[in-house]
């Protein structure tokens, strides 16, 4: 059983390499208007962008960075199947702009473009990053009157193209048993308050010419999980926005396909080498799911709970009936062909239980 996981270096407001309706779920952060960092991003494709930076309109520009993220996300409507999902990470804004301290609020702007080409909205979710720093607040101190509240949450926007996504053959009902999540993870994943640490956006780019120093990159374990909750095995999972590959190694992990679309070469390069490299690191998450799921279990025990049932093609045992069907399989082998990865899997899993 294999997958394929490809890298496309190109602007994302047309990817004519990937067919109409093909792609069940998106999984992205793009970069976020007026945030300095992405200043430069968004001035290179406007001319426009460039002006009002340099002339301090800061409220027009941000109308205008949105609409170059408009023109990505009416391209990602055009290859997102009936009943799809798309996935938004992003971050509100705070700026000074001309003396003035005030938010600029991203994740409503993305939403209501959403909506206006027809998408249903459901329940976000907060990702709290964990933080070490010391002062909470911007402002005067403690005065009154002076002071704002230090943001340390992004949203994760959840959209689905239409109604709810029905499987009407044996065979894609089968899959989607085989793709359930454990019940102490539908627990955890479907709250709607995350709560685990960013990841290091620093690039190592000294071997690679032209590269950035800084990504947008979000955690594997925030790619991972919307993944597993929002698509089966075996669908096509698109970041338009790949940056460092993230999605792309999570759809690997969970036995989907992926396509990464990027604009910066030295990032797609940086990726397909990560990518290819990853088979160790993989496998080394997925079994620590299958211990963490196995301690649940050992737990319940524990706390005097008898009722479980058993998963036939692994052994262990489950919480419910819904995840008697669930398959995990490891990464066998990583092959780079040209811009792409083709992932094989084993189908037994090892991983070590002995301790039960």
């Amino acid at each position: 059983m294999s997958r394929n996981h490809s890298i496309i270096h190109k602007d994302s407001t047309e990817f004519v390499e990937i067919p109409d309706k093909s792609v069940a779920l998106v999984v992205t952060s793009p970069p976020y208007p007026m945030i300095e960092m992405w200043d430069k991003c968004f001035a290179d494709q406007s001319d426009n962008i460039r002006t009002g930076l340099e002339s301090n309109a800061y409220y027009d520009t941000f109308l205008l960075m949105h609409e170059v993220l408009n023109s990505v996300w009416q391209e990602v409507d055009r290859v997102v199947i009936d009943n799809g999902f798309v996935c938004v990470n992003i971050g509100d804004a705070t700026r000074n702009c001309n003396g003035v301290f005030r938010l600029f609020s991203n994740h409503t702007k993305v939403i209501n473009f959403f909506e206006k080409i027809g998408y249903v909205t459901l329940p976000d979710i907060l990702w709290r990053k964990q933080t070490n720093a010391p002062n909470k607040f911007l402002g005067s101190g403690m005065y009154p009157a002076g002071a704002y509240v230090t943001y340390e949450h992004e949203y994760i926007l959840i959209f689905r193209k239409g109604g709810k996504r029905i499987f009407k053959s044996e065979s894609e009902k089968i899959n989607r048993r085989k793709s359930a999540y454990f019940w102490e993870e539908r627990n955890s994943w479907f709250s709607d308050l995350w709560e685990f640490k960013g990841t290091s956006q620093k690039l190592d780019v000294s071997t690679w010419n032209g590269g950035r120093n800084r990504s947008g990159a979000f955690p594997f374990e925030l790619a991972y999980r919307l993944i597993n909750m929002y698509s089966v095995k075996g669908d096509v999972v698109l970041d338009p926005f790949m940056g460092t590959g993230t999605v792309n190694l999570a759809a690997i992990a969970s036995e989907r396909n992926s396509i990464g679309v990027e604009i910066d070469e030295t990032l797609c390069e940086m990726s397909v080498a990560k990518i290819s490299i990853a088979k160790n690191s993989l496998n080394d998450y997925i079994e620590k799911r299958i211990l963490s799921h196995l301690d649940f279990i050992e737990s319940q025990k524990k706390r005097g709970k008898e009722k479980f049932y058993m998963n036939s093609h692994h052994g262990f045992e489950v919480k419910t009936r819904q995840e008697k069907d669930i398959i995990i399989r490891e990464i066998a082998d990583l092959e780079l062909v040209g811009q792409s990865v083709i992932s094989e899997y084993s189908d037994s899993l090892q991983y070590n239980h002995q301790r039960f």
